[in-house]
């Protein structure tokens, strides 16, 4: 993950003596606006989502005296917004030990410490309606976190440029106008680096630069563009899921250690692999044995975020943290392999019949031989059914048809993932490793606010932490 925020060098910076004594006179107010409207996607498993409620549990667990967290959540209303804050967050797993620790003051101590706030971070003034909740805010608000992002890698271009740019946008404004506010903290995803070989280096872009270094990019410009474009689309009369496809154009895994080992909430990038394995849907996939696999802890990155908010309050320049493992403790596509062989062979999962499923190794393959084996294993029987099916007026075509649907959806998420999947740089983290040092250094609490990546087994966090948490939260 990349972190930005406005920072001062960390050497400099204030003792990092008590976590908690420090933050706890804070109001933070943390952007959830990635959700999706209904009539887009069902989907819920935004990287903004999944790491705020993670941020919110760890600091109302660890320090019960933080005085306020403001949570904006796409919603229409204040009475929608705590309704999903309740059942879509409080709810859940996740505040388990938080709720069986404060008992049958929970509740109340929700009430007092959470506030779910109804608003959009793609709209202006963060789509807060409610007058006398947003002046409370900018007069209150000490820390902004902003961590709100659509994560769909085909996401209607639209939607993502609303909520990933705009969002960050409205979010940077609304900060500026907090008259308290110490510290503005950006979560990213690494990969705003494009597809680069080598060491990333923790830098700033700046703006209007784009990857490639030789045009500038005008946000403004393209935002026209696409309003302009989606005004063609509804004047024409295009149903909503054809404007839906017009438009489109670091992996964070389950916890390490807190608030239990092995949450994990929605099916990310490698999971979705791992739930396929498992099944014995997938026996080989495009990778290289030797490429590295880069993943990180939820809540080692949530303490990452706690501890850089503390450590830079009130300083005034911008700098960039890698929150990642990829030079430091590196795991590898073999290593995933070896770690998935061995735990569903001695743990098999069960089929739809109660029989149990006997997974092989998976094997990885270039992109060339991943396209040849598709080429003779599937798309050429796939040719001989079309045959055999036009022979037979039609006879096989709902066979066909649902065959040539599963082949193409396998082809999608190829295509989707491979720039992920053949990605050759390593992050560079000598930031976070400076701030690791000053948090040791000034006598932090790191047996609670831990994010060495040395610290960690790849092989019993997978075997006996991280694919038990998918067997037991993503598997049905």
């Amino acid at each position: 993950m990349l972190i930005k925020k406005q920072f001062h060098d960390i050497t400099n910076t204030i003792p990092l003596t008590n976590l908690q004594s420090v933050y706890a006179c804070y109001h933070l107010a943390i952007s959830d606006g990635a959700w999706k409207c209904k009539k887009l996607s069902q989907r819920k498993d935004h990287f903004g989502d999944w790491c705020n409620r993670l941020l919110g549990q760890n600091l109302c667990r660890e320090d019960p005296d933080v005085k306020k967290l403001y949570n904006l959540l796409r919603a229409s209303n204040p009475c929608s917004a705590t309704k999903r804050m309740h059942s879509e967050i409080i709810g859940k797993d996740l505040f388990k030990v938080l709720r069986e620790k404060l008992g049958g003051d929970f509740g109340s101590f929700i009430s007092d410490k959470v506030v779910a706030v109804a608003g959009d971070v793609s709209s202006e003034n963060l789509g807060i309606k409610d007058e006398k909740l947003r002046k409370e805010m900018l007069e209150e608000i000490d820390i902004v976190l902003h961590s709100a992002a659509s994560t769909k890698f085909d996401e209607r271009f639209d939607v993502a440029m609303g909520t990933n740019t705009f969002g960050a946008f409205n979010v940077v404004n609304f900060a500026k106008s907090c008259t308290k506010v110490e510290i503005l903290l950006y979560v990213s995803t690494a990969y705003v680096c494009g597809e680069t070989d080598g060491l990333v280096l923790e830098q700033p872009f700046q703006m209007g630069q784009t990857l490639n270094g030789f045009s500038k990019l005008d946000i403004d410009f393209e935002k026209k563009l696409v309003e302009k474009k989606l005004r063609e689309l509804r004047t024409q009369n295009y149903k909503e899921e054809a404007v839906t496809s017009i438009m489109r154009n670091f992996g964070l895994e389950s916890t390490y250690k807190e608030p239990f080992p092995g949450w994990v909430e929605g099916v990310r990038t490698i999971d979705s692999f791992a739930v396929a394995y498992g099944k014995k849907r997938i026996t080989c996939f495009p990778g290289i044995n030797k490429e590295i696999v880069y993943v990180m802890p939820a809540d080692m990155v949530v303490n990452a975020i706690i501890v850089a908010m503390v450590a830079n309050a009130n300083q005034c320049y911008d700098n960039i943290y890698h929150v990642g493992s990829s030079i430091r403790n590196p795991l590898r596509y073999l290593n995933l392999q070896d770690y998935g062989y061995k735990y569903f062979t001695e743990k098999p999962c069960m089929d739809k019949d109660g029989k149990l499923i006997k997974v092989g190794r998976i094997t990885l393959l270039d992109m060339e031989s991943f396209q040849r084996y598709m080429f003779i294993y599937y798309f050429l029987p796939l040719k001989g059914l079309k045959l055999i099916n036009t022979i037979f007026c039609q006879r096989f075509r709902k066979m066909y048809l649902e065959y040539n649907r599963k082949i193409q959806i396998a082809m999608r998420l190829v295509d989707l993932y491979s720039p992920y999947l053949f990605f050759c740089g390593v992050f560079d983290d000598i930031n976070m490793e400076k701030l690791r040092m000053a948090a040791r250094q000034g006598g932090a609490e790191m047996d609670s606010f831990y994010f060495d990546p040395k610290m960690i087994d790849w092989e019993d966090y997978f075997i006996n932490i991280h694919v038990p948490g998918i067997v037991k939260y993503l598997f049905k």
